[in-house]
């Protein structure tokens, strides 16, 4: 209890001891509001828009009709999704989306700003129109006179072989763009960050239909590369089927007065040639309906749970909130200069002297 009270002192004493010099704490206080003004006004606001997605796990299955018809001309209806695990599922979906590959993509994506009916792409709006603080003046500055022009190289996004400015709005738009994926639920929220309001719900918006679609692609890849070769065996039966159908009939109507056997004969084979490719093309056909219907199977379903808007407020810092913090620094600086600073600096002068 006594020490609890002694430091309670202490603390009380600390106070009163900085207090007692009003004048030097209004100094620092005012002289960090100032500077924290300064920094505010050159700080730009940033808007965030949200999307939250609800993936489907794992396929269905096919109808209980086409099942059976599978299971006749022999075709499996087992995919990876529901025999093993997918090579992309929910919890990596944040890192396709910051890779350099989906990234580059919006480079060339459109937009046009809140207060602005000027259409640019998502690369030269972070270029042009990011607000540039006064304190990277001379970096620019010493950029523009020490630097090669890269304005040409531009126009070419070579993903192999980026430029130093292409590199930096690359890892711009990563550090903007967010994904977080709830791991009971596998609920995905897609955030974009923008100092323009409008392009920040335009590109939410944008890498929520890129994602779903590069996801749709990769887990039908597999079944629609077998419904193109059924499709490619179809036709190819179909023409063969049809050009045993008029060789026969050709045949049969020229020889239709014919009894002879020898005639008969070579009629009985065409028939058969027919028949047997009608066969392969019924089969193949059935075949391709199935792998129409597993494509369908395969492709995932996202339920847009909340889409992109335009947000009302910014999600930066407010500058009120700024301005407070830094007088509240002051206050800090303040404390540590009347306490230990001012005292150590003493005892040097008077050593020196």
């Amino acid at each position: 209890m006594e020490q609890k009270k002694n430091h309670e002192i202490d603390i009380v004493g600390i106070i009163k001891k900085i207090l007692k010099e009003w004048k030097l704490l209004t100094y620092f206080v005012i002289s960090f509001a100032v500077f924290g003004v300064i920094i505010a006004l050159n700080t730009q606001k940033t808007y965030t828009s949200t999307v939250i997605l609800a993936p489907e796990l794992s396929g269905g299955t096919l109808p209980e009709g086409l099942s059976s018809l599978a299971s006749m001309v022999g075709v499996n209806i087992g995919g990876s999704s529901q025999n093993g695990v997918d090579a992309i599922y929910p919890q990596i979906y944040p890192d396709v989306l910051t890779s350099s590959d989906f990234i580059l993509k919006l480079f060339n994506v459109k937009v046009q700003q809140y207060e602005d009916t000027t259409t640019k792409t998502y690369y030269r709006h972070l270029l042009e129109d990011a607000f540039i603080p006064f304190w990277k003046y001379p970096k620019l500055l010493v950029s523009k006179i020490f630097k090669k022009d890269e304005s040409k190289l531009d126009g070419h996004v070579n993903a192999f072989m980026l430029t130093k400015r292409q590199n930096e709005v690359l890892n711009e738009i990563r550090a903007n763009v967010s994904c977080v994926v709830d791991k009971n639920t596998s609920v995905i929220s897609i955030s974009v960050s923008d100092f323009d309001k409008k392009v920040a719900a335009v590109m939410a918006d944008t890498i929520q239909k890129q994602l779903r679609n590069y996801i749709t692609i990769y887990r039908t890849q597999k079944a629609r590369n077998d419904m193109e070769y059924t499709e490619k065996l179809y036709k190819e039966s179909k023409a063969e089927y049809i050009r045993a159908q008029q060789k026969y009939s050709s045949y049969a109507d020229a020889n239709e007065d014919l009894m002879l056997v020898s005639f008969k004969a070579k009629q009985d084979e065409l028939e058969n040639e027919m028949q047997l490719r009608y066969n392969i093309y019924n089969q193949i056909a059935q075949q391709l309906q199935i792998t129409k219907a597993k494509v369908q199977e395969v492709t995932p379903v996202f339920s847009v749970i909340q889409g992109a808007s335009v947000p009302v407020k910014a999600s930066s810092m407010p500058r009120s909130v700024m301005v407070l913090l830094y007088m509240f620094l002051g206050v800090i600086v303040d404390a540590v200069w009347i306490l230990y600073i001012r005292d150590i600096v003493n005892k040097r002068k008077l050593k020196k002297g």
